[in-house]
């Protein structure tokens, strides 16, 4: 069964900012073109939160505020909406941030050479830093052996082909 909109949209904001920003996200979605007070007073949770909330979403450009005049009060107040069709958008160039991070360090593992002493609570050193520390390390003060990064390659090289695949199954 096909995702909606506003699942998607509601998923995302959890995913960015837990369960507050979903409650939020409902509550843009019941309620379009809320100003964050009436957002407050429907969720039921604090003032700062709301705004907190908004205005990350606003500047991840999920949703848009438009400025209007409270008639009431005669000060200038945001409506907020959310902007479904930009939840796909958002969720590609994460993806594509992420992709380019994980190539990066996978290529930061190919080009060093690395040694470590054994201990799993111990860092690696690249080749330079293991000749600064005269192959001891600074940790426990083990010996410094050289390091068979070849699983992390694998496992970076197979998120990356993950990440951009695209999955035609959803």
């Amino acid at each position: 069964m096909p995702k909606s909109f506003e699942d998607s949209f509601i998923k995302v904001a959890g995913l960015i900012g837990g369960p507050e920003y979903m409650i939020v996200a409902k509550a843009l979605s019941t309620a379009e073109n809320s100003t964050d007070e009436e957002i407050a007073e429907l969720t039921e949770l604090k003032i700062n939160i709301v705004r907190k909330s908004l205005y990350d979403l606003f500047g991840r450009s999920l949703i848009t505020g438009t400025r209007v005049r409270d008639l009431k009060r005669g000060w200038f107040v945001y409506r907020w909406k959310a902007q479904h069709d930009q939840v796909e958008p958002f969720v590609e160039r994460q993806k594509k941030k992420a992709a380019t991070r994980l190539k990066q360090r996978l290529n930061y593992e190919f080009v060093n050479e690395f040694y470590h002493c054994g201990n799993p609570t111990c860092i690696k050193y690249t080749f330079d830093s293991a000749v600064q520390v005269a192959f001891k390390c600074q940790v426990c003060n083990l010996t410094l052996n050289l390091y068979d990064n070849s699983d992390l390659k694998k496992a970076l090289d197979f998120k990356i082909k993950e990440i951009t695949t695209e999955d035609d199954t959803d």
